[in-house]
């Protein structure tokens, strides 16, 4: 029939029980005639378990290392999910990301994939064998594990799927599929049939956790179709596609949120060309992924202060490399806040659209929301607020733009 790739995630798998029924749905697909490719994350909270295990350990444990460890939790999912489909007398086998032929570039903790030999994979299909893939993990040139970062088992499950030229893709999660905000957070969220992956792209970028940003890159480079569902029940999920094949009912298709977020402040910098080029590469050199960024200037002066947000997990190193700058350039000082937290719409018909990004000024300045900070794109407006007002300001967003409603 075809090849079929799915992937299930950490709370899909989370215990035997789990496993078992991921199994029986795996073979019902395998009895269509479909070959099969299954990318599986780790149990559960076993990822954030080793974590803390290694934070024990060591405070500051070294990324190469951390990547051996945090590499186990996939691949005891991998042969469990293997085990559990022989039991019901199917061949399976589980591979590592190694064994799969993922190369990743030379990076520990967030890891891009570079490349995947899919040779041992279609071999072992040609056995009539269900493939079992430990997600989140590959190799890097030196022979060592590399992780693709959180929620990274997306990205190998598309990534894979478009080596191996599948006929779709489905990632399977606790929820059923990609909704026009958070639904356990925000009153009249609405379940989307099909959204771009322009749309899934921002809202993944901007804390919509139902799918990982590398993997909506790679989806939309190799144009795969993805298939968000449940992996709790049968019913149709969400398709992300291409723009051009959909009819576009809306200028705003969803809002999201992201606490994820701390804002430092570099004042009263020097006016000079390429200063703050120096910062922000810095940053980068260290993988510090940087977001919204706004600058102000003090003509009288002649300096300027620059403001950006990164995650929070960030915050400490970002702010080293801040304030080492801010000396050796002269500036006057930094400044750091972790309670805020950034609320976005997004949608492709806001390009043709005039007038979003005033009423959400509008909505946001009536529920007594202070905004902080504003980035935009053609398709999304950011912004930055108090951490305790996130919520109002979503739900206040989310009913303004009426998106409760087809």
């Amino acid at each position: 029939m075809g090849l079929v790739v799915q992937k299930f995630g950490g709370s899909s798998v989370g215990d035997v029980q789990k496993i078992k029924n991921v199994a029986r749905r795996i073979l019902d697909e395998y009895k269509k005639g479909n070959s099969m490719v299954v990318i599986v994350s780790a149990m559960g909270k076993t990822t954030d378990d080793l974590i803390k295990l290694a934070k024990e350990i060591n405070p500051n444990p070294p990324a190469r290392e951390m990547d051996a460890l945090m590499a186990t939790g996939e691949k005891v999912s991998a042969a469990m999910m293997a085990m559990a489909i022989a039991a019901e007398g199917i061949g399976a086998v589980s591979l590592t990301g190694q064994q799969a032929g993922v190369f990743t570039e030379t990076v520990h903790n967030k890891a891009r994939i570079l490349e995947i030999d899919p040779e041992r994979i279609e071999k072992e299909l040609a056995r009539s064998r269900v493939v079992i893939v430990a997600g989140f993990q590959g190799i890097n040139e030196y022979g060592d594990i590399t992780t693709i970062g959180r929620g990274g088992s997306d990205t190998s499950a598309v990534a894979i799927a478009a080596a191996l030229k599948a006929d779709y893709c489905e990632i399977f999660t606790d929820v059923d599929g990609v909704y026009t905000a958070d639904p356990f957070e925000v009153k009249g969220a609405r379940k989307l049939s099909e959204i771009s992956y322009e749309e899934m792209l921002e809202l993944a970028s901007l804390g919509a956790g139902v799918l990982h940003p590398r993997a909506v890159e790679v989806a939309q480079f190799h144009n795969v179709v993805i298939h968000v569902r449940s992996s709790f029940n049968n019913n149709q999920g969400t398709f992300v596609k291409e723009a051009n094949k959909m009819e576009r009912k809306k200028a705003v298709t969803g809002v999201a949120h992201d606490k994820d977020v701390a804002k430092i402040t570099i004042y009263a910098m020097p006016d000079k060309p390429g200063t703050a080029g120096k910062l922000f590469s810095k940053l980068g050199e260290a993988k510090i992924n940087v977001d919204v960024i706004v600058q102000s200037s003090h003509q009288q002066q002649n300096t300027n202060d620059i403001t950006f947000t990164v995650p929070r997990g960030d915050l400490d190193q970002a702010l080293k490399i801040t304030e080492a700058l801010s000396k050796e350039v002269g500036a006057g000082g930094v400044n750091s806040d972790a309670k805020v937290s950034k609320v976005s719409i997004v949608g492709v018909g806001m390009i043709s659209t005039p007038g979003v990004a005033a009423k959400m000024f509008a909505t946001l300045g009536s529920a007594g929301v202070n905004i902080d900070l504003i980035s935009t794109s053609e398709i999304k407006v950011s912004c930055v607020v108090a951490e305790k007002d996130v919520d109002k300001a979503v739900q206040a967003v989310h009913d303004a733009f009426e998106l409760e409603k087809e």
